[in-house]
């Protein structure tokens, strides 16, 4: 049973984060030297940093790459450390470029094509999170229902328990839905109920502390599809620009249960799942120039536009008590809330690069992006409950700036390769003090052997974060740090023509 809400869903800052970033994946050069192309080109997936790179190719060329996945975490919570580590394979770059050159006397050397493929950001993820709290699911369903009149969430005469679920999320919002929840739940009361004005609850738990066990699974992808063209100028200037479609499917399921109350307590367990899934396309366009200074050394830069996604997002939810109604398991995955489609603006963002080249035997190259991220934006902006969040999001976000040094040295058609990437985190405070996204760091490694015709690539590399979770956005916002640490191994195959 499907039911299209007419209210925002509770996005908020966690989904304009979610989709602003981008990891740094591609093909096995680019990864093995950091993503460090700003100022060289010459590689399919240095298009998402410098569409002019497209016009350093010589040759026209296809190439394709796959990656094998691993995530480790470790959760800390209250005290208790719960780790949990899981890994998949995927194609993640897939591209070709088609070089035409010029052969008359025009300063304008060549012309480039390309298109290209590259998963920006997978979703594929798993958290574990286990402890003891002083403060329970009780608290999330009070917060929701503190205001609410008791008579509006109560089941009408003949009306089934997911019907009233459903109409209650669509006519009145997600937090009166979250209030009918938690009283047909068993967990919260009216403090009258006989008086259908009655705005105040309070829990059917009693505790001191009490058992949790949370499970996040996340899943789907943000896949980036550009289509570039670059041209030389001369023998010293490469100019290029791009258009960049993105597509998002992100599913997110949380397994939450509760036990440990006092014996007293007229509830002894309460379980809570919530499964959400997101659908979507983005839009966003990239310039960019690259200067030879002289013989060794090159200098770039490039304006990526903010990118507009425009989403939409369904949610499913159960619950199960020792007190609740005995039709509460009529409120499962099959009934769907689906809500209007949305639109998320991140942030603009500008990198300069500089690279030194050593003739044939290797180079050095560093690049610098800015991003500020208090400029990210839920839309439309004239909903109250996403105006109210922006407001949020701009006095919790700030820069961020990203450092990417990677360096390459040949000997014959061997190449060794290296890379470091060091990104702030795009919360004022650091991130970890609020609940956010710690600073990250990585290291990258590989080697490519040339065969002439063609180039087998194969790269290493890891990265680490922490990353405060918060168990629900609200009432219940005890927040698990999770290290997170993230290793790749990708194999590529370039052949040109």
């Amino acid at each position: 049973m499907v039911l299209v809400c007419f209210g925002a869903t509770a996005q908020n800052i966690d989904d304009v984060l979610r989709y602003s970033t981008e990891d740094l994946l591609g093909t096995p050069r680019f990864q093995a030297m950091g993503g460090a192309f700003g100022a060289l080109g010459g590689d399919l997936s240095a298009l998402n940093i410098n569409p002019a790179g497209v016009a350093v190719f010589n040759n026209s060329m296809f190439g394709i790459t796959g990656a094998n996945f691993n995530r480790d975490n470790e959760a800390t919570y209250f005290n208790s450390v719960t780790t949990i580590d899981n890994s998949f394979w995927d194609i993640n770059q897939l591209g070709g470029v088609f070089v035409f050159r010029n052969n008359d006397n025009s300063d304008w050397k060549k012309l480039a094509l390309a298109f290209n493929y590259d998963m920006v950001q997978s979703f594929d993820n798993d958290v574990i999170v286990r402890g003891n709290s002083p403060v329970g699911i009780d608290n999330y369903f009070l917060t929701a229902a503190q205001g609410v009149p008791f008579g509006s969430i109560l089941i009408q005469d003949g009306e089934f328990i997911e019907d009233a679920y459903l109409d209650i999320g669509s006519s009145l919002g997600f937090l009166d839905q979250q209030a009918f929840l938690g009283y047909y739940g068993g967990v919260i009361d009216p403090v009258d109920f006989n008086d259908d004005n009655n705005t105040a609850y309070v829990s059917n738990a009693q505790y001191s502390s009490v058992s949790q066990d949370y499970y996040l699974r996340t899943s789907g992808f943000n896949s980036k599809f550009s289509l570039a063209m670059g041209s030389q100028y001369k023998e010293n200037l490469y100019l290029g620009a791009s258009l960049n479609f993105h597509t998002v499917v992100y599913d997110q399921y949380k397994e939450f249960s509760e036990r440990g109350y006092d014996v007293a307590s007229p509830v002894q367990f309460v379980n809570f799942d919530n499964f959400l899934r997101t659908e979507g396309t983005g839009f966003s366009f990239s310039l960019g120039a690259i200067a030879k200074l002289n013989e060794n050394i090159r200098v770039g830069g490039s304006y990526q536009s903010p990118t507009w996604y425009r989403l939409t997002d369904d949610t499913s939810q159960r619950i199960n008590s020792d007190l609740a109604d005995s039709d509460i398991g009529f409120i499962d995955f099959n009934i769907i809330n689906l809500f209007e489609r949305y639109t998320i603006k991140t942030p603009a963002k500008l990198t300069g690069s500089v690279a030194l080249v050593f003739g044939k035997d290797g180079l050095i190259s560093f690049d610098y992006d800015y991003q500020d991220m208090a400029q990210a934006e839920l839309r439309p902006t004239s909903d109250p409950s996403f105006a109210s969040e922006n407001q949020f999001i701009a006095s919790e976000l700030g820069g961020v700036s990203t450092y990417r040094i990677g360096g390459e040295y040949r000997i014959d058609r061997v190449s060794l390769r290296g890379g470091y990437r060091f990104q702030e985190s795009p919360f004022t405070d650091g991130g970890i003090n609020s609940g956010g996204i710690g600073e990250l760091t990585a290291y990258s490694g590989g080697i490519g052997y040339n065969f002439g015709a063609s180039r087998l690539d194969l790269a290493f590399s890891r990265t680490e974060q922490d990353v405060n979770q918060q168990l629900f956005s609200f009432g219940l916002t005890n927040a698990a740090t999770v290290n997170q640490v993230n290793t790749n191994v990708t194999l590529g195959y370039t052949i040109n023509f």
